[in-house]
């Protein structure tokens, strides 16, 4: 009765002393990772302490069979302490005089690593004990498992099997072959000694020990356990994946609490995006360095992001993101100038513009070759990226106006006090980043959106920049244009640019579904000899686009409004370019008076018809909604016009000697 008494007595305080063991933390941390579209690791940071730990993911069976099996094969039947191993290994011991087995569960094991304690001490021993048997009874066995697998000892400063199997096998551990499972079992044994990269023939031997002992359980076949003695032990430890590493690392600061970050980065195109900003700069000098965007502009996923060549080479600035940097875009801003003068009714690709010496108040600005050639079309003036008419252009729509229609693009630039002329020659300063979404919006005939690297986080914006006709005239332009050595002509509507200095080489351009801009330059800003954007960056610019897909998607279609006449067809006022001081002058005594709609208007249009009024003016008149003609050589000055839906409209009417007038409204 005593005896019962006393044996009860000592259950309860042993219970009692289980219960009130204080734990350490059970929150491990593990690094952030950044996932690509597919659910693969772009790159992975280290914890705080810089070990390389990462949370737990699928993992191989076949490794959790061995490693119960080898380690503790009575672990879900014990409860923290194996009584049976322990005792076979005292006994061995004494009869012994030396450790022959370790009588250590799985649970003590994970005891000792949460608290980095000692072994070799009966205190420290017993410690391990209190804490397993107290962890058994907090957690259940895949949680207790779950820690081991995060905090095993893997050598250096690996800690977890994920992190082991792609520090030495260069993969998840969701698939092992049996040798890589046994290495990954035997190297927790004894880490540092073990190491593959600095003891290849310990590590070799202790996984080969491994196999034998399993093969002799019945654990894995012989035959197996032989053919994975074969199997070479790797030597060398292989670096983390850091794919798009810019990227990441801004994500990463970004959401500083989020563990996994996915992201539309397609690791494919990623890769050969690398591969191709390396073999870029590989002829150039040590300071040049490449970066590069391609997205999906129709869905604004970014699928592929280099910020720099070699981003861990210093010669390189490797470590600055380019693709944020605010650069001169050089002539890549010019079609937004055509597109928002189509869009006015100024002018039409076909269209007559002057390449002739010109003055802009003080400013006489020269072509890049410093050649003139004349009358030439709209068309061949932006394929041959003249400056003249491109200030022309710009002088009549307005500087300030290209800016507002980038910011509605959601694009930053940064001019210095008013701006001038010179910002469509490149006077101002525009990431890469920006010019993408610019061209994205180009590309979408008009229609902006927000590219993103976040999943869902693409959207439309609410403003559209022009009319999709102007969009695509612009697109059919650049698409004109002479591609690189070795690629389709047709297919990828791009422009290039080069700045003042050649500081900057940058070739912009999409087809039908991908948008795509590649920067080539020093992140010092100082010149780079010879650095063309037509000669460097367009051919890196196709293989840009051409890594996403193996034929290119066509462009799309003219809308219906389109006007395709040539020069000699058109309305006489698009026929050349007349300044809009010429074109819209409100002081010309003879110019046409819109007497209706008036300016500002909400006006309804039933049916989609709008009746007009002017006074003055010479007959016939030309009338366009939106820069498209709508009427032409109408000579009543009172009419009845066809609109092009509900919204707001730009009205504007040409008299037969150039003269016009022009009022904003709205229709509903």
């Amino acid at each position: 009765m005593v005896a019962t008494w006393a044996a009860a007595a000592t259950l309860d305080a042993g219970r009692d002393w289980i219960a009130h063991t204080a734990l350490p933390p059970l929150s491990i941390e593990v690094g952030a990772e950044i996932l690509a579209r597919d659910g693969s690791l772009l790159r992975a940071f280290q914890v705080s302490d810089g070990r390389w730990r990462l949370a737990p993911g699928p993992v191989d069976e076949r490794f959790i069979v061995m490693l119960l099996a080898f380690e503790d094969h009575r672990f879900y039947d014990h409860s923290g302490v194996d009584t049976q191993a322990m005792a076979r290994a005292v006994v061995q011991a004494v009869l012994n005089g030396r450790i022959i087995s370790g009588g250590s569960t799985l649970t003590m094991q994970v005891a000792r690593l949460l608290e980095d304690g000692p072994t070799g001490t009966f205190s420290g021993k017993l410690r391990q004990i209190r804490v397993a048997l107290a962890l058994e009874q907090r957690l259940n066995k895949v949680e207790i498992l779950d820690l081991y697998l995060r905090l095993a000892p893997y050598g250096g400063n690996l800690e977890g099997v994920r992190a082991a199997s792609l520090a030495w096998f260069g993969k998840e551990p969701r698939r092992l072959t049996p040798g890589e499972a046994a290495l990954l079992v035997a190297l927790p044994q004894s880490p540092e000694m073990r190491r593959p990269d600095r003891a290849p023939e310990a590590a070799h031997a202790a996984r080969d020990r491994v196999l034998a002992r399993l093969a002799a359980e019945g654990v894995l076949p012989a035959d197996e356990a032989a053919a994975a003695t074969r199997e070479p032990v790797p030597t060398t430890r292989r670096a983390f994946p850091a794919l798009a590493p810019h990227l990441s690392e801004r994500l990463h600061r970004a959401f500083p609490e989020s563990l996994r970050i996915a992201t539309t980065i397609d690791p494919a195109v990623q890769r050969a995006a690398e591969a191709l900003a390396a073999r870029a700069v590989a002829g150039q000098e040590a300071q040049v360095t490449v970066a590069m965007i391609l997205a999906d502009h129709q869905s604004g996923e970014i699928l592929a992001h280099v910020g720099a060549a070699e981003w861990s080479s210093d010669a390189r600035a490797g470590f600055v993101d380019m693709t944020t940097a605010l650069r001169s875009p050089g002539s890549t801003l010019k079609p937004f100038v055509y597109a928002l003068a189509f869009d006015d009714g100024l002018a039409h690709p076909e269209t007559l513009i002057e390449d002739r010496p010109t003055a802009f108040g003080d400013w006489r600005p020269q072509n890049f070759d410093r050649q003139f050639r004349g009358t030439v079309t709209v068309r061949a003036a932006l394929q041959a990226s003249l400056n003249i008419p491109a200030v022309s252009l710009t002088e009549a729509v307005g500087p300030a106006r290209l800016l507002a229609t980038l910011r509605r693009a959601g694009v930053e630039t940064q001019v210095e006090g008013t701006p001038g002329l010179a910002v469509a020659l490149g006077g101002v300063g525009i990431s890469l980043e920006g010019l993408v979404q610019a061209y994205a919006a180009l590309a979408r005939l008009g229609e902006p959106i927000t590219l993103s690297p976040l999943p869902g986080q693409a959207a439309p914006l609410v403003q559209r920049l022009f009319a999709p006709v102007a969009g695509w005239q612009v697109a059919d332009i650049l698409a004109g244009l002479p591609p690189p050595a070795g690629a389709a002509p047709g297919r990828v509507a791009y422009k290039t640019g080069t700045s003042y200095g050649h500081r900057d080489a940058l070739a912009l351009g999409f087809d039908g579904r991908h948008v795509a801009g590649v920067w080539l330059g020093r992140a010092d800003g100082t010149p780079v000899p010879g650095a063309f954007g037509g000669d460097l960056a367009a051919p890196l610019l196709f293989e840009l686009i051409g890594r996403a897909k193996n034929a290119p998607d066509p462009l799309p279609p003219p809308p219906a409004a389109t006007l395709l006449l040539p020069t000699e067809r058109l309305p006489l006022p698009l026929q050349h370019f007349r300044p809009r001081d010429a074109a819209f002058s409100t002081l010309n005594p003879d110019a046409p008076e819109l007497m209706f709609p008036p300016n500002g208007a909400l006006i309804e249009a039933p049916g989609g018809a709008l009746a007009v009024k002017i006074l003055g003016g010479t007959s016939p008149f030309t009338w366009l909604a939106n820069g498209v003609p709508v009427a032409l050589a109408i000579r009543a000055r009172e009419t009845t016009l066809p609109m092009p839906g509900p919204g707001p409209v730009t009205l504007s009417v040409i008299d037969a000697s150039g003269n016009s007038a022009r009022v904003e409204i709205t229709l509903r």
